[in-house]
């Protein structure tokens, strides 16, 4: 998995969704915010953006690659 934490409030599982979501009074047409949600929250929260118009699509959170950190 990822080790990211879901979004959210309170919530420190890790996440397994990523929703993609857009506030069209704030941001242009072609951006795209991102929160994440653990498979408890990912309903609450999408609930939430899609009431507000702002929910664009729900997508399974991949699995990144650690970044290469440099030897201390």
């Amino acid at each position: 998995m990822t080790d990211v934490p879901c979004s959210a409030k309170g919530c420190h599982r890790e996440a397994s969704w990523s929703l993609l979501w857009n506030n069209p009074r704030l941001h242009t047409p072609g951006r795209e915010k991102q929160w994440v949600a653990c498979d408890d929250h990912r309903e609450h929260l999408s609930t939430f953006l899609d009431l507000r118009g702002f929910l664009r699509r729900v997508e399974p959170l991949p699995d990144l690659p650690l970044p290469d950190l440099p030897a201390s």
